[in-house]
């Protein structure tokens, strides 16, 4: 009877602990992401308002926080006004052809000009997603973004780049591959990036409907 009340007593013990875990992992997965969004979130704003408070502070008599994210958001929307309405495209020609004799600064310059461009500029690369065939049966596929479809002067006209971003990374690789082997994908690219990113573990929504697409 002894023995029997050890066992119910050490099986009731492991339910518990087990459904105590259950509960944490549960809350776990609830406030890992948000937490870590919003701990991103405060670093990104830490970070540029404290580039702009190291200034305000020599000029300014008190400390205002947030203001430093404040005046970057401001500057940076006058300069797209002044870049949209005063600057125009000769004088951005020359600019860039001025940075041209400075090669190491031009590729930076051009690198960081044509990701942001991608993403937020008119002509945005990253907007297909697409599905490619790894070989020629077919039975491996990956997905990734078509950004190029004229090759002409890499000598690959029959070919298409198709960047592929890594999981739960901001990096990716850049393939060529024939055309015939792309296959567009009838979803919105903003969920694809998010399915490639965190390595198929989000969900896909439902296909673009009608209105989208229009």
């Amino acid at each position: 009877m002894r023995n029997e009340i050890i066992k119910w007593g050490k099986s009731t013990q492991k339910r518990i602990y087990k459904r105590i875990f259950d509960y944490f992992m549960q809350g776990l997965l609830f406030v890992a992401p948000i937490g870590l969004t919003i701990y991103v979130i405060v670093l990104i704003f830490q970070f540029i308002d404290g580039m702009v408070q190291v200034y305000l502070d020599q000029i300014l008599p008190f400390h205002i926080p947030g203001i430093g994210i404040i005046i970057m958001f401001v500057v940076i929307t006058l300069f797209g006004f002044l870049g949209h309405r005063i600057i125009s495209t000769p004088m951005r020609l020359v600019l860039e052809k001025s940075l041209s004799k400075a090669p190491l600064i031009q590729l930076v310059y051009t690198s960081i000009r044509d990701l942001i461009s991608a993403f937020v500029g008119k002509e945005k690369k990253f907007n297909q997603p697409v599905l490619v065939k790894m070989d020629e049966s077919g039975k491996l596929e990956r997905m990734g973004f078509l950004t190029a479809t004229d090759l002409s002067q890499l000598n690959r006209k029959d070919k298409v780049a198709v960047y592929m971003p890594y999981s739960y990374a901001f990096m990716g690789e850049l393939i060529i591959v024939p055309a015939e082997w792309v296959t567009p994908i009838d979803l919105h690219a903003a969920e694809v990036m998010k399915f490639i990113v965190s390595g198929g573990v989000s969900k896909l929504d439902e296909l673009k409907n009608e209105d989208d697409k229009n």
